[in-house]
């Protein structure tokens, strides 16, 4: 066997490969025979059928039979010998039967980039830094008191804060359209859960009254075939009722699964900071990659590309299903080209920082990691670590965790660090 390697445009290549014409000629003549023994044609009894006549009937099926094989039974040796690794499976590109000594075949694919990635030294890294105070705590609590809100219906005329419960039907040129259609729906005044100036044209007016509302869809409203169009509402209220908060006392922390109030701040205020920290880490990972992206400009394979694309609509149809939403049958997977490039860098990137640097990972680690990760599970912890222990090859996806924070770890300790406060509603606000 002879290879022949070919630099072509960018990360594609192309390789060449020689074979005795001889081998060609066996595998061919083999698929014929086997042909022979199974095909049925008029006049012949089932494998009686003359090997001529097969080859006359069948012979372009058996040169492709005899292609494919060759190429399958020589095609890793001849990529070893060559010394390159494809990043996806190499696509035929030329065959040639015709030669009197050699059968030769050409294939071509792209490969991952020689990375030498820049000085970690030399890299500014913005890091997030948030301290929760008493304003952060007493803003919390309110939430849950606002949780526990019994509203108790009034006979006055409506106002910010109160609950009213209407029936409405929306039209766009005077046809009713999905969604934009509803019976005892229930809204909290003030709160900019609706389409600007729903809740306004609703406020200061008692039940029974009828409102008429001409507005217009925000130009960037999430469902986009309703986005900047104007809308008419019939509306009718049917209830007006007052907010009660809820006392802090005992029976009010009971019904967060706590004692007392002491209990409840206590609970309260840890998992603030789990929740605060969580989020932290991922706008700090997030920082450090994007500064190690700008550092290090380089080309990948497109086939890596479209793959983790494809990976991307797929995640997003599968969110939309769970949400009850169905997305558009003819989207295309390039619309997420630029994040899925994105997801290739830093993973080649990681890879290479994980092998310069020798790093691995044993399953003692990979176990705590999964037990650390459990914790936020409560009841269900155990259920969770049981998913990755039937399946071991599930706790890969737990692997490439570690190895990524001890990445971001080696860097952060090289790179410069640039402290960045925010303040907790900051943070909690972007989610």
């Amino acid at each position: 066997m002879k290879t022949s390697l070919e630099t072509l445009e960018g990360l594609k290549r192309s390789l060449t490969v020689d074979v005795s014409i001889d081998l060609y000629n066996e595998k061919v003549n083999k698929v014929l025979k086997t042909m022979a023994s199974q095909v049925s044609i008029d006049g012949f009894r089932k494998g009686k059928v003359p090997i001529a006549m097969v080859k006359k009937r069948f012979g372009d099926n058996a040169k492709s039979d005899a292609v494919n094989e060759i190429v399958n039974e020589t095609l890793v040796d001849a990529l070893t010998e060559a010394k390159v690794t494809p990043a996806a499976r190499p696509s035929l590109a030329k065959v040639d039967s015709e030669g009197k000594t050699n059968f030769s075949y050409t294939v071509e694919f792209e490969v991952f980039p020689e990375l030498k990635l820049a000085d970690f030294s030399k890299l500014t890294v913005d890091q997030i830094e948030v301290d929760i105070t008493k304003a952060d705590e007493d803003r919390t609590l309110s939430g849950l008191q606002e949780q526990l809100i019994e509203f108790k219906e009034v006979k006055r005329k409506s106002k910010e804060g109160d609950q009213v419960s209407v029936d409405f039907v929306g039209t766009i040129e005077g046809e009713t359209f999905e969604g934009g259609e509803a019976k005892d729906f229930k809204l909290v005044l003030g709160k900019g859960t609706m389409i600007p100036g729903f809740e306004e044209a609703l406020t200061d007016v008692a039940t029974g009254k009828e409102v008429e509302l001409d507005v217009s869809f925000p130009d960037d409203y999430h469902a986009t075939h309703l986005a900047g169009k104007p809308v008419k509402f019939n509306i009718t209220i049917k209830a007006v009722s007052s907010p009660k908060e809820p006392k802090l006392d005992a029976a009010f922390a009971k019904k967060f699964g706590e004692d007392n109030m002491d209990a409840l701040l206590v609970s309260m205020k840890e998992q603030m900071r789990t929740e605060i920290d969580g989020r932290i880490e991922q706008l700090n990972k997030d920082a450090l990659f994007n500064v190690l992206a700008e550092a290090n400009k380089f080309d990948v394979p497109q086939g890596s590309i479209d793959a983790e694309a494809r990976n991307l609509l797929e995640e997003m149809q599968e969110r939309m299903q769970q949400q009850g939403q169905t997305a558009p049958a003819d989207m295309p997977a390039s619309i997420f080209n630029e994040e899925a490039e994105r997801r290739v860098k830093l993973g080649l990137m990681i890879n290479q920082v994980s092998s310069d640097n020798k790093m691995t990972v044993n399953m003692e680690q990979i176990d705590a990691r999964i037990k650390e990760m459990s914790e936020s599970y409560g009841e269900n912890a155990q259920q969770m670590v049981d998913y990755y222990n039937e399946d071991l090859t599930r706790k890969s996806s737990v692997e490439l965790m570690i190895v990524e924070k001890m990445v971001q770890d080696l860097i952060l300790d090289k790179a410069k660090i640039k402290k960045v406060k925010k303040k907790f509603t900051e943070i909690t606000e972007k989610a």
